[in-house]
């Protein structure tokens, strides 16, 4: 990937004009992260003034976690920015934002509780429900991130629900854990006499990193709204007349109806097969043309190598910081508004790279050029996508710009029905390329990934097992594998290490010491993976649940002398009643409660904590749940 430069203003001011025979000289400054989305609105959580008068069902806290031996219970601690319902007879309101929105886009985190059952209604009228789901075979509209459906009495007996939209999948975490939301809502609109002319709609709503509903419409307010009326804008509520729910870190972006606009478009083409974009007045013109759109199509010929150099005015809606991002395919390109190089893609790119740019622009028409090179003759394909106050993230390209193949290939599954099945593949994991990676199906559903190079654990997730397009497809160059369930990471380091002592840095890679033994296969074909450290064995075992997320982890070792092992690094590691662990911030459990006498470490490293335990010379068991 190449890594993007950041460049004074003047770069390439006057590069239409220019006639010179070698391109202007660059100077650099020092490469800095680009800023990729415009920040969010925060609701702080440190008291409850972001919200209209409030019950005493709903308080800020700083730590919450659900009694595991419980139905719909949080044990809470003092503090701020945690907002939690406990609702009681007397005492279950629900609970309405300060401020109102017509169309959002909102993040938040989510724990429920064992049985419990809440909902985040928009406009305090649509709801997207709030439910402990875990488990779940075929979800509902009345499963957590479900479009809860509408109810009219006048339909008749058994005929009173309609318009639910059940989630795609099963997305829900175990109770008890912090659950991600994105949501990007649009109001219904209106006509100037405030007829409705289009019904309210999700575009997106994704949970735990899974896309559950998209571009769904919704034809009124849906069951136990608070309003049954329709309008432009309204609060969010937080439905608190049922059970208990905790909320944390509530984000949003309120959008408008507008959007950047071209004017005064021309288009310049011109024979090009530099990779570096050279001074225009160097090449040869072929054409130039008034346009009012920019796409990668309108360089001309059969295999063309073109450059084509946009420039006209862009209308901007409001004063406030924009953000431009610019994507090419095995080409190059720039954009330069108002004399300054807001994204420089100059020389040779792939769609994956990133051109991210940030303007300062004022409300009304600025000048702007747009040069994109396709300096390779068989591929094509040219993005500008724009994000500014008030204004979502969109395309401002040519739906047929960028047609190319992106890297989305037909998807090549692999699967377990009723038998384990064992892939071997390169994995990501967490923005790292692991080479020897055995992923292991297995007819409960349960799924997993171990790094034989590494020793460790890598990943577990449920549902669909691998996506090997990028091995199977071609030429196969990527060689990756890719889950098709939801994945919960684990650490990803050496799973076994010698310390010197129990404050010792954990290592980030294997000990000259280290030999991976392959595995063994069992009669139903269940993978045990061995290793050699210092001469003593260690055999991985894994066994899935039969129903829930849940993989237990069963090590047995013959040791030369005492080892240790990672089980888990995160932010906040909490130890938690009856020997259960919550790794994370509670993005997963990890349960000893069947290993009698076993009391992990939790210990301070590298500004995270580690959960450690410690196996002793000579021969021993353990095994622990990883629950998600």
């Amino acid at each position: 990937m190449k890594k993007l430069k950041r460049y004074i203003p003047f770069l390439f001011a006057g590069l239409l004009m220019s006639c010179t025979e070698n391109p202007p000289e660059t100077t650099e400054t020092e490469s800095q992260e680009p800023m990729t989305v415009l920040p969010f609105k925060t609701l702080k959580l440190d008291d409850l003034s972001g919200f209209k008068p409030v019950a005493k069902n709903w308080k800020i806290v700083g730590n919450t976690s659900v009694d595991q031996n419980q139905e719909r219970v949080f044990v809470s601690s003092p503090g701020t920015g945690i907002l939690l319902n406990e609702p009681e007879k007397g005492m279950k309101e629900n609970l309405f934002t300060a401020f109102e929105h017509g169309d959002i886009e909102l993040e938040l985190d989510v724990m429920m509780p064992i049985h419990s059952n809440s909902g985040l209604y928009f406009q305090g009228r649509y709801e997207i429900q709030l439910l402990d789901s875990w488990g779940v075979g075929e979800p509902e509209s009345s499963d957590i991130g479900g479009i809860y459906a509408r109810w009219d009495d006048s339909r008749g007996k058994g005929n009173e629900r309609f318009d639910g939209q059940a989630p795609s999948m099963n997305a829900a975490k175990a109770p008890g854990l912090w659950q991600h939301f994105k949501i990007i809502f649009h109001a219904p609109k209106f006509d100037a006499s405030g007829q409705k002319i289009k019904n309210a709609w999700f575009e997106e709503v994704w949970l735990n990193g899974a896309l559950l509903h998209q571009n769904q419409e919704i034809s009124g307010p849906t069951r136990s709204s608070a309003f049954q009326d329709e309008k432009p804008l309204g609060p969010i509520m937080i439905q608190g007349d049922h059970a208990a729910v905790a909320i944390k870190n509530i984000k949003y972006k309120l959008y408008e109806d507008k959007k950047v606009a071209f004017k005064d478009l021309s288009l310049i083409e011109y024979e090009n097969k530099k990779q570096l974009i050279p001074n225009l007045d160097s090449l040869i013109a072929i054409r130039e043309l008034k346009t009012d759109s920019i796409s990668s199509m309108m360089a001309t010929g059969e295999n063309p190598q073109k450059l084509l150099a946009y420039k006209g005015k862009m209308n901007i809606p409001n004063t406030g910081d924009y953000i431009f991002d610019m994507k090419v395919h095995r080409g190059g390109g720039l954009l330069i508004i108002e004399n300054d190089t807001i994204v420089n893609l100059n020389g040779d790119f792939e769609v994956d790279d990133p051109g991210y740019g940030l303007a300062s622009l004022k409300k009304g028409d600025v000048p702007f050029t747009l040069v994109y090179n396709k300096h390779r003759p068989y591929q094509r394909g040219l993005a500008l996508f724009v994000e500014g106050p008030g204004i979502a993230k969109y395309a401002l390209h040519a739906p047929s710009s960028i047609t190319i193949n992106q890297g989305n290939l037909p998807e090549m599954t692999v699967s377990a029905s009723d038998e384990v099945v064992l892939q071997r593949s390169f994995l990501m994991h967490e923005d790292f390329k692991r080479t020897h990676c055995i992923s292991v199906a297995t007819p409960q559903g349960i799924n997993y990934s171990y790094d034989v190079a590494f020793g460790s654990l890598l990943q577990a997730w449920n549902d669909g097992f691998l996506n090997v397009a990028k091995m199977w497809h071609s030429r196969g160059g990527q060689q990756l594998a890719e889950p098709l369930g939801l994945p919960v990471s684990i650490h990803g380091d050496p799973d076994f290490a010698y310390l010197d002592n129990e404050k010792a840095s954990w290592p980030d890679s294997i000990s000259a010491s280290y030999r991976q033994l392959g595995y063994e296969l069992s009669q139903n074909g269940t993978p045990t993976f061995l290793m050699d450290i210092g001469g003593g064995v260690i055999r991985n075992e894994f066994m899935p649940s039969d129903t829930l997320r849940k993989l237990t982890r069963i090590i047995r070792t013959d040791l030369k002398k005492n080892i240790w092992h990672k089980i888990g690094e995160g932010s906040v590691i909490e130890a938690l009643p009856d020997n259960i662990y919550a790794i994370d911030d509670k993005n997963y459990f990890v349960d000893f409660s069947d290993s009698e006498g076993i009391k992990p470490v939790i210990r301070q490293a590298a500004g995270k904590q580690e959960l450690l335990v410690n196996f002793s010379k000579g021969k021993s068991e353990l095994s622990y749940t990883i629950i998600w």
